[in-house]
């Protein structure tokens, strides 16, 4: 008996072009991602196609698209981003069929990285439009990412003082030998022929001698801003990326990173204010973080959380004159502690520091269930994006391009929730 199958015809050619938006489901998240895009104000990247030079460059649109749907696809190289526009349907439909290639990707995130990191405001401003952040409660937290730098590529003040001694006498060594080898080529060819050229293996020690001499010069600029003498013999600087540092991450293992800082809002995780520090330690970022999204949203939260790590005085003496309740643990407070908390009884002791009146505070069952959203709120954010977003690395280099960088990652984190919040951006007519 002869089987029927569904007409299979890999060859057949279309009369009519489909549409693109036929390609996928109406619902799925790249044309979100596409209509969205087109709400935002790109004049910043516009404004820097002042004249016209050979064939003329992909849409700015285009391309804006491409980068934030990759990041929240967890695509961020530029290679997979121009892979994706030739295999995958998604990244075809935002580049219409375009094909722009890796070079020319990195080439764009590059020259408007500036202008990128501003969508994080916009996308924000969204956010508070579709009635989410509403500051009922701000928990802030850091999280480790490593640096697209190696720890072995690092070396410490004491020992650079030690290479460079050594590289110096090295080369003085190989000098002499060079000396001789020309004297005894001249009485072997003589001295019109082609003149000496240096070695390979002489070329690499001095260029490694003139990169140790920079970096142990930059430790010390660094320890004299400080008021000291000379560095720590322990203090370290990373060739590749010298500006990022050695730090502990949540795995207990040492990695070259920098520490990223978000500020996130606990009834919708949308996160309301980002920065990256070059410090392993958190204190010091609680003002700056609330300030930030103080500035942003013209608001200030109700409520902030911190862990232990953001402990300082002067910072918490600081919001409070904002009137902002703040639950930050004046320790680290471990999970057996918590559970064997008993509620404080009868009215506050008069008397007591901030830290006993916090420690207090946080054992009251308001205080208790308070505290624990910051948990439930920072920590799955940071989760998300290390996990279904894929970042665990950063591409760039450098403080500054860190920190846009980061700050592309959270704005893919918030067009996310957006997204599954029912909230559908009103397209505009095409700009440019």
């Amino acid at each position: 008996m002869a089987k029927t199958f569904r007409e299979y015809s890999p060859d057949q050619l279309l009369l009519m072009s489909p549409s693109l938006r036929e390609w996928l489901p109406a619902e799925h998240p790249v044309y979100f991602v596409g209509d969205l895009v087109e709400t935002l104000d790109l004049t910043a990247i516009y404004a820097s196609y002042d004249e016209e030079r050979g064939f003329p460059p992909y849409h700015p649109l285009l391309m804006a698209k491409l980068l934030l749907y990759g990041y929240t696809r967890g695509v961020r190289s530029a290679r997979k981003l121009a892979q994706g526009c030739l295999e995958d349907v998604a990244f075809r439909i935002l580049a219409a069929g375009q094909q722009p290639d890796f070079r020319t990707i990195a080439a764009f995130r590059a020259r408007h990285l500036g202008a990128l990191e501003g969508l994080f405001d916009q996308v924000l401003q969204l956010c508070r439009k579709a009635g989410l952040a509403k500051l009922g409660h701000v928990a802030v937290d850091g999280t480790k990412v490593r640096a697209n730098a190696s720890k072995h590529k690092a070396m410490s003040y004491a020992r650079m003082k030690e290479e460079e001694q050594r590289r110096r006498e090295q080369i003085r060594r190989w000098f002499k030998e060079c000396a001789a080898t020309d004297a005894a080529e001249d009485e072997l060819y003589g001295p019109e022929k082609a003149g000496y050229e240096l070695p390979e293996e002489l070329k690499d020690p001095k260029r490694r001698l003139e990169k140790i001499r920079e970096a142990k010069a930059a430790l010390e600029a660094e320890a004299r801003k400080k008021g000291k003498e000379e560095p720590e013999p322990k203090a370290q600087r990373n060739f590749t990326d010298p500006e990022s540092r050695i730090m502990l991450s949540s795995d207990k293992a040492f990695i070259q990173a920098y520490n990223c800082q978000a500020a996130v809002d606990a009834d919708s995780q949308v996160i309301v204010a980002v920065d990256v520090i070059q410090a392993a330690s958190d204190q010091g970022q609680l003002v700056p973080l609330v300030e930030q999204l103080q500035k942003r949203l013209g608001e200030k939260p109700d409520v902030v959380s911190a862990d232990a790590g953001y402990w300082v005085e002067a910072d918490l003496e600081r919001l409070e004159q904002d009137n902002i309740e703040l639950l930050v643990a004046p320790k680290k407070i471990r999970h057996s502690e918590w559970r064997a908390m008993t509620a404080p009884v009868g009215r506050i002791p008069k008397g007591l520091s901030r830290k006993e009146r916090m420690a207090r505070k946080l054992r009251t069952k308001q205080g208790r269930a308070e505290y624990g959203k910051r948990k439930v709120t920072a920590e799955p954010i940071f989760g998300q994006i290390k996990g279904p977003l894929g970042f665990r690395q950063f591409l760039l280099r450098g403080h500054q391009n860190v920190t846009a960088e980061w700050k592309l990652v959270c704005t893919a984190s918030n067009i996310l929730k957006l997204f599954r919040a029912g909230f559908r951006p009103l397209k505009p007519a095409m700009a440019g």
